[in-house]
């Protein structure tokens, strides 16, 4: 019989992109889209209900844990995969999304039980959500002067471990302000746009404006003059110019290393990991018309192809994408580089509040993993670099493994001198967390 509720259906998707991020370690926005463009069809109010629903169950699913485990015998680390993320789903509605009606969220979470396949667990999900509905004001939530590590972790739905290392990280003066970045990295960021250089002042207030139209609030960034942020928007398919190189979407962070690498006229740039582009292309614009040329790699078929969609999409000509694995020597490159970019894989704390599923996907092991996989990089592409020219060091991450000690290690391995180093922390800067380190590689004897 074909599904006439609609609003069952668009559950019933959120439900599979959660799974897939919860029990497949899938990211979300990957899941997402792969989800939204198999539903075009939907009209936008439903495929935004989609996204805040699947968003927020995986930024708050360690404080809708809490706020459940109050309710139910069973807690959820014992529930079954699909039940347990359907409380989530009914939670997260019953919460923290007030328009819709507590009776929906409950009775279509049970239909989403019962469509599922489980509907002798029906009752057990009811009874869960609806006591939750009657006791949501009187949830026992944690109490900062009784154990402030755990407050913090239900508070600003981080795992307990993480909240302790993030603190670890940050230098002695930003201690006190681990609050301010934790909401910074749990809270929902702003998109921001980078805009063409190409464009003409009047091109770029007429672009802004046609935004502004649209309901779109637009703050100009603090930091550089082409970069705004932008609140109000339905998917980013619907902004005037997209797809045809009059914007990028890309953190200030992420600006920041293009604008550090000290590239010059005329210079050959080569970005090793360099998927989706945001900085391969910042490279090229500013090369365009001066005989430079930026040649940009990723390890893969597939996040190769993106690249490649967002060149064709830029209007860019000096700028060319290839498929090849940063850890293998490419002996036609060495010693031909002017400015070489290693933004390198990286456990991503930084960007937490883009991705939230990333709190859930590391841990101390894999941080260690990701350091040894950075110095592999290392060690296979310092020797690009031309004497005199520059490695311009990168992550998205907060650890000093994935920074500082990289930082030591490139001193103490290569011939580099240090010439600047910027650490942006979130919540005390405006834009996601970064760190990168400029080198200047020592001419010959």
């Amino acid at each position: 019989m074909a599904e006439k509720r609609s609003d069952l259906t668009q559950r019933i998707i959120v439900l599979e992109c959660l799974l897939e991020v919860w029990e497949n370690e899938a990211f979300l926005t990957a899941v997402l889209s792969q989800a939204l463009t198999k539903y075009d069809h939907l009209e936008p109010e439903k495929k935004n209900f989609i996204r805040q629903l699947a968003d927020g169950c995986v930024r708050m699913q360690v404080r809708l844990d809490y706020a459940i485990n109050t309710i139910s015998k069973t807690k959820t680390d014992k529930m079954k995969p699909v039940i347990r993320a359907i409380l989530r789903m009914g939670a997260y509605q019953l919460l923290y999304m007030p328009r819709i009606p507590s009776f929906s969220a409950v009775n279509e979470s049970v239909a989403l039980a019962r469509k599922k396949g489980f509907a002798g667990l029906s009752g057990f999900v009811n009874g869960v959500l609806r006591n939750l509905d009657r006791k949501k004001d009187q949830i026992p939530w944690p109490k900062r002067e009784e154990d402030l590590y755990e407050y913090l972790s239900i508070h600003y739905s981080v795992p307990k471990w993480l909240v302790s290392r993030i603190e670890g990280e940050l230098p002695d003066e930003e201690k006190e302000r681990l609050e301010d970045v934790l909401s910074a990295l749990t809270k929902k960021r702003p998109l921001c746009m980078r805009l063409s250089r190409r464009m003409s002042q009047e091109e770029k207030d007429a672009f802004l404006a046609s935004l502004s139209e649209r309901g779109i609030d637009i703050r100009p960034s603090e930091e550089l003059a082409y970069a705004y942020f932008l609140e109000g928007v339905d998917g980013i398919e619907s902004l005037p110019g997209y797809g045809k190189g009059k914007f990028y979407l890309q953190d200030i962070g992420s600006m920041l290393v293009t604008e550090n690498a000290g590239i010059q006229p005329g210079d050959f740039v080569v970005d090793v990991c360099a998927a989706p582009g945001g900085k391969a292309l910042h490279a090229a614009e500013l090369l365009e018309g001066t005989g430079g040329h930026v040649l940009a790699r990723d390890l893969s078929e597939r996040r190769t192809e993106r690249l490649k969609q967002n060149i064709r999409q830029s209007g860019l000509t000096d700028v060319e994408a290839g498929v090849f694995d940063a850890t293998v020597r490419d002996e036609n490159l060495i010693g031909k580089a002017d400015v070489l970019i290693a933004d390198l894989p990286c456990s991503g704390l930084g960007v937490m509040g883009r991705k939230s599923d990333i709190k859930y996907h590391i841990s101390e092991e894999k941080i260690g993993e990701l350091q040894i996989l950075q110095r592999r990089i290392l060690d296979t592409i310092w020797e690009y670099v031309k004497c005199g020219g520059i490695l311009l060091y990168a992550t998205c991450t907060m650890t000093r493994a994935e920074n500082e000690e990289n930082r030591d290690y490139i001193l103490s391995h290569f011939p580099f001198e240090l010439e600047k180093e910027l650490r942006l922390t979130p919540g005390l800067t405006e834009c996601d967390g970064f760190y990168l380190a400029r080198f200047r590689r020592k001419e010959e004897a």
